[in-house]
Formats: C-alpha cells, sequence, structure tokens
C-alpha cells in the first residue's frame, strides 16, 4: 500500500502524543484464571505521517513510575527490583524501525526497551482518524495492541513471578495533535 487514499482523512505532518487523550495499558494473567489490568499514566512521544504512509515513523516514552493496577501495594511491587525497577530503569521506550500492510491491516514494526533489554515487537495498528480539534487543532487517532513476553525483557517477577502469566498483552489509544 503506497496510497493514501486507503486512510480516509490521512494527513502528512508531525504530531505530539497528547497524555491527556491518550491510554497505554497493560492485562496479564493473574493465577492462571483471571486477568489483572494497568496503565501508565505518563506517555510522551512523536509520530510522523509521511506521504506514503508507509515511511511514517513512531517515537514514544513511558514514565514507568506512573504505573497505575488500582492497587498501592502491588504498584509499588511492579515498580520494584522484581518487574519494572524503576530507579535503574525510569523509561520504557519505542522506536519503530517501519511500517507495512497486510492486506488492509496496517502493522508498526519497532524496537521496545524495557529494563534496558531491546527487542523487536511488531503493533497491529488501526489508524482511527484524522480531524479538528480544538482551536483550530488538527488531531489523529490510533489504536496498537502487541502481546510481550515479560521473561525476555528480564521481568522475572521474583515470587509472585510464579502467580502471573508471561505474556503481557499492550493496548494503547493514541491521540495526537499535529504540530507547526
Amino acid at each position: 500500500m503506497t496510497s493514501t487514499a486507503q486512510i480516509p482523512g490521512y494527513l502528512v505532518g508531525t504530531w505530539a502524543i497528547d497524555p491527556v487523550h491518550s491510554d497505554v495499558s497493560f492485562v496479564i494473567r493473574h493465577l492462571g484464571v483471571s486477568k489483572v489490568r494497568g496503565h501508565f499514566g505518563s506517555v510522551e512521544g512523536q509520530i510522523v505521517t509521511a506521504e506514503n504512509p508507509l515511511e511514517s515513523t513512531v517515537t514514544a516514552t513511558i514514565h514507568a513510575d506512573s504505573i497505575d493496577t488500582k492497587n498501592e501495594q502491588r504498584d509499588a511491587h511492579v515498580k520494584g527490583e522484581d518487574f519494572l525497577h524503576v530507579e535503574q530503569y525510569p523509561t520504557l521506550t519505542f522506536t519503530s524501525t517501519g511500517v507495512r500492510a497486510e492486506g488492509e491491516q496496517f502493522f508498526i514494526d519497532g524496537d521496545l526497551t524495557l529494563r534496558g533489554v531491546t527487542k523487536p515487537v511488531s503493533l497491529e495498528l488501526e489508524p482511527n482518524g484524522f480531524g479538528d480539534g480544538f482551536e483550530g487543532a488538527k488531531v489523529a487517532g490510533f489504536s496498537a495492541t502487541t502481546e510481550i513476553n515479560r521473561r525476555d525483557f528480564g521481568v522475572t517477577g521474583g515470587a509472585a513471578g510464579a502467580v502471573v502469566g508471561d505474556k503481557v498483552k499492550i493496548v494503547l489509544e493514541i491521540e495526537a495533535v499535529k504540530q507547526g
């Protein structure tokens, strides 16, 4: 796919991720029978939409200490050495390495860095649209998902690692504001 005609309202430009209207969340299995969810409250980054959408780029930084699982004790544990180790690794980063289309579906390939370990990941992308925001600003919305194995990034979980799954589903709901 090299035509913007397949993405209604597509606009070329540089976009800043709006942290107030974006959500970075995750889901992990607990005790093999349920799922626990959490969110990161602080995300920033840039999206560059190119003339050819497949040449677009994304960079994002998530502040690890902004995690919220709706339980302060669990949040403190997840921020610790067993999981995110936020004192030593204060951010998670993503840098795209390419955008591809398979039929009607888009994917963003890139490098995810978590706990100082960088691994390739592919995000299944849904461009939600481009439109007018407040005070004449242009806005864009994107949804994306991926699944990682926490152990690939050195996240053992300590003793609690035995009761949480290895697979972590990451869900992104991103709104971005056109710059310039």
